[in-house]
């Protein structure tokens, strides 16, 4: 049997720890990975210019994302990422980018 392969970020991040503590999760964890990486492809380079990308492409976002709570802040980003274990999510970005690479 065949699988199915890989074909959106959150298939290549799915296994990303998330160490935030259960009540104070607010947006998904993808969510906030999935605009961080548009918007640094996009030419986002800090936490605001994230925020500020989410906001400008808060459209085009909603229909991809769950967004429960809308676009998260500067300050959720920065917190978020802060906790995220830089070489897992290295790992996952390697595999989701060699997926394309060979394509």
């Amino acid at each position: 049997m065949k699988l199915k392969p890989k074909i959106t970020v959150a298939d290549y991040f799915a296994d990303l720890s998330d160490l935030r503590v259960e009540r104070t999760k607010q947006h998904e964890l993808i969510d906030l990975i999935t605009i961080a990486i548009c918007a640094v492809i996009c030419g986002a380079d800090n936490w605001v210019a994230i925020e500020i990308y989410g906001y400008a492409k808060r459209k085009l976002l909603q229909q991809f994302l769950k967004l429960p709570n809308g676009i998260p802040s500067h300050d959720t980003f920065a917190r978020v990422f802060a906790r995220i274990d830089p070489e897992q999510f290295q790992q996952c970005f390697l595999n989701w980018i060699k997926y394309y690479r060979f394509k």
